[in-house]
């Protein structure tokens, strides 16, 4: 991490077609230069604007200031390459030990990058975002509404709370950003960035500041880029912690399963004997609680195989309980147990049929063993599935210590 007494800070500034703002939002980088230093703990402050592809006066508009002041420069895409892609274009050509980005559209205050300097580096944090949801932002209803649940979405799988996981105004580590990447060109490269470094369950930094209104046309399509956000935040979820999604879907499926099968268990408690019409409601669940069990094991496999290759974070409760319950000695002698089960409940029609050549035991025998079978079918699978990566596990040590001993 670089020292608080020696830190350089570079603002990247990401613009496509903003004349009409991009003087002003140098300038106001120019101007606020003395706060960040003063206020941010940083040594100076380096400015790179990246037009990404403008076809108006933008780039022409940011060279003339940069002609001016040696602390702007100005880095020109021919094409329009994303949003991302400018800025990770101005990180890998600044200087700074800390990077950081805001729009070009003026709607927020540079000055507040002093504030987030200080944060990140009082919190040790890795990255420190604005967030633009506080009573003084201007932010349209809408996206308010979109950022809104984005944020409990990302929050409950990750088990953090970021406020404003869009925000387009962040300092970062520059040392953070090989945790970070790779990271999308595109709108969502933001709301991607704050899911990896909440799955990483890495220190997130959040100071409150206003958002003012836009000057210009917004580049943002609430649809098309809503579900690019949406499938950044599911992307970072499946690349760090792919038990959460499995795990979530599961219990629904278990909640839902215990639900519609109340009513029948109590019913054959009560009466000891079911309804003809009950044979759905049986059906559904016998899927529902396969399917829970499928994914609860998916998850627990998949943080298996992201051990071999990725740094895991420390596993919840939950999680250890699961991979537990879930070894692989314990699957077979589920799949056992199971078996045995199903193969009871239809011994006395399989006696029959073969005495007789008809069946008269009731359908709920059968329908029962059938999904006992595929429970044992599938703790089957899974325990291959497990000694399959322990093997595999046991090959990359093996490899990693001879190719380290070879270099001795």
């Amino acid at each position: 991490m670089a020292e608080a007494n020696a830190a350089m800070l570079t603002i990247v500034i990401p613009a496509l077609n903003e004349e009409e703002s991009i003087g002003s939002t140098i300038q106001r980088c120019l101007d606020a230069r003395d706060r960040i230093r003063r206020v941010g703990h940083v040594d100076d402050v380096e400015i790179i604007v990246v037009s990404d592809g403008s076809t108006d006066r933008t780039a022409a508009i940011a060279q003339e200031l940069a002609a001016r002041e040696s602390a702007v420069r100005v880095i020109v895409f021919e094409k329009n390459r994303g949003y991302g892609a400018a800025i990770k274009e101005g990180f890998a050509q600044g200087s700074g030990d800390l990077v950081s980005f805001l729009d070009a559209d003026g709607t927020c205050d540079p000055n507040y990058f002093g504030e987030l300097c200080a944060a990140l580096q009082s919190q040790h944090a890795m990255l420190a975002l604005g967030s633009r949801m506080g009573k003084d932002s201007e932010m349209p209803g809408i996206r308010r509404l979109g950022n809104t649940i984005y944020a409990i979405l990302l929050g409950s799988l990750s088990g953090r709370a970021v406020s404003d996981t869009a925000s387009g105004m962040r300092v970062i580590r520059r040392d953070a950003l090989a945790s970070l990447y790779p990271l999308p060109d595109g709108l969502h490269f933001t709301p991607a960035m704050s899911a990896r470094a909440l799955m990483l369950e890495e220190r997130i930094a959040e100071v409150s500041m206003p958002y003012a209104e836009r000057i210009g046309e917004s580049k943002l399509s609430v649809l098309r880029d809503g579900v690019r956000f949406l499938l950044s935040i599911r992307d970072a979820v499946l690349l760090y912690q792919p038990s959460r999604i499995f795990g979530l879907v599961a219990g629904l499926c278990m909640v839902i399963g215990g639900l519609l099968s109340a009513y029948p268990v109590e019913f054959y408690w009560s009466n000891r004997a079911l309804q003809e019409w009950m044979i759905y409601r049986l059906l559904l669940c016998g899927l529902l609680f396969t399917s829970a069990f499928t994914l609860i094991a998916a998850g627990v496999l998949s943080d298996h195989i992201l051990s071999l290759v990725y740094r895991r974070p420390q596993q919840t409760f939950l999680n250890s309980l699961l991979d537990k319950l879930l070894k692989r000695s314990h699957l077979l002698v589920a799949a056992a147990v199971t078996t045995v089960a199903a193969v009871a409940l239809v011994w006395p029609g399989l006696v029959e049929f073969f005495r007789t050549g008809h069946v008269t035991i009731h359908w709920s025998r059968p329908i029962a063993a059938v999904f006992l079978i595929q429970f044992a079918l599938l703790a089957i699978v899974y325990a291959v599935l497990q000694k399959i990566v322990e093997l595999w596990q046991e090959q990359l040590s093996y490899d990693t210590r001879v190719g380290r001993d070879e270099y001795l």
